[in-house]
């Protein structure tokens, strides 16, 4: 035996006996004679170490446990600050625009049909989740083929083609949900006519707009300002944004963001009015801007109610970054009349 090691007394430290006491032999498991001599041996010969800290990464585990390593900060998953892929945000915003910008300088009527069809999948999206979330069961089909010919009767037939288009939608929606049980008749009929008004009516003053001879010139400077208040809003609310503006309806936005919105789409408005409309001012532009920044900030309010009664987050997941195409129209459709009323007021439908 290896004496270096032999606590006093001549037992091993892991025998668990002692040599022979005074009270004769010890028996396996009894305690030893010399339990303090052998303690005291065996601290000298434990290596030493250092109490656990809170700050020690292997604090807490037992032996034979992996310890935990924390990956690097720079491999840490970041969680995006604006709360949205912002590449693929951007991407699919610059190809919007460059197809929306073609279309209305080459072809007045294929902007036309682009706009038939981001309404159709918007009546899509909504009727999908009332269904979904609320068993709301509105017609879809006549509601699809009535957003179709209410932008095609604006657009041909000026404000009294596409009022009388919504009545001939509405009639066919009630008539539609006839082949069903009447249980549930008027909620999912009132919901039908709500969504006829709220999407497809609200895009006609679009086609309304696009009917005069600078058509596409109104257009464009109509998605300027209204992309403006947006842009604006969000960049100021997410940098100085200190005060909400609608809490209980969406605790994002806030009244530094409104500010913000109105301010650059004034701008926007003066600037556009007075280099793109003929016969326009730039103090109509301010006007003009002022108003469709406020609009539009109440249509995306108005949705996110809508939004939140249904309990979703996004109308669909189409856009990436953007969610549906109706978390696209939300402020473009309520500031369509807007400014298509401004427009004939100042220079004339």
């Amino acid at each position: 035996m290896n004496h270096a090691t032999t606590p006093p007394g001549g037992s091993s430290p892991g025998s668990g006996t002692s040599p022979q006491g005074p009270d004769g032999p010890d028996l396996p498991g009894r305690p030893a004679a010399g339990v303090a001599a052998h303690r005291q041996w065996a601290g000298r010969q434990a290596p030493a170490h250092s109490d656990p800290s809170p700050t020690d990464p292997g604090a807490g585990h037992l032996p034979g446990q992996e310890t935990p390593v924390a990956p690097p900060d720079d491999q840490q998953p970041r969680k995006p600050r604006a709360g949205r892929n912002l590449p693929a945000a951007i991407g699919v915003g610059v190809g919007l625009g460059a197809v929306i910008v073609a279309s209305l300088l080459f072809v007045k009527v294929l902007f036309l049909v682009v706009v038939m069809a981001a309404v159709g999948m918007g009546v899509w999206e909504l009727t999908s989740r009332l269904a979904e979330r609320k068993d709301i069961r509105v017609p879809q089909i006549p509601l699809v083929a009535g957003s179709a010919a209410m932008l095609a009767a604006g657009y041909a037939f000026g404000p009294e083609g596409s009022a009388a288009a919504l009545a001939l939608t509405a009639l066919v929606v009630l008539v539609w949900r006839m082949r069903e049980a009447p249980e549930g008749y008027l909620r999912d009929v009132t919901a039908g006519i709500f969504t006829a008004f709220y999407v497809p009516f609200l895009a006609t003053f679009v086609a309304l707009m696009l009917h005069a001879d600078d058509g596409p010139r109104r257009v464009l400077l109509f998605l300027l300002i209204t992309v403006c208040s947006d842009t604006g809003a969000y960049a100021v609310g997410f940098k100085f944004g200190r005060h909400k503006l609608a809490p209980r309806i969406s605790p994002g936005k806030t009244r530094e963001g409104l500010a913000g919105g109105v301010a650059l789409s004034m701008v926007a408005g003066a600037l556009g009015m007075q280099l793109m409309i003929e016969g326009g001012a730039w103090w109509q532009g301010l006007v003009l801007g002022g108003c469709a920044a406020v609009v539009a900030t109440l249509g995306d309010l108005a949705e996110s109610m809508i939004k939140r009664d249904l309990g979703i987050k996004d109308m669909g997941t189409l856009l990436p970054g953007h969610g549906g195409i109706m978390d696209r129209l939300d402020s473009l459709l309520p500031t369509a009349p807007v400014s298509w009323l401004l427009f004939a007021a100042f220079v004339g439908a």
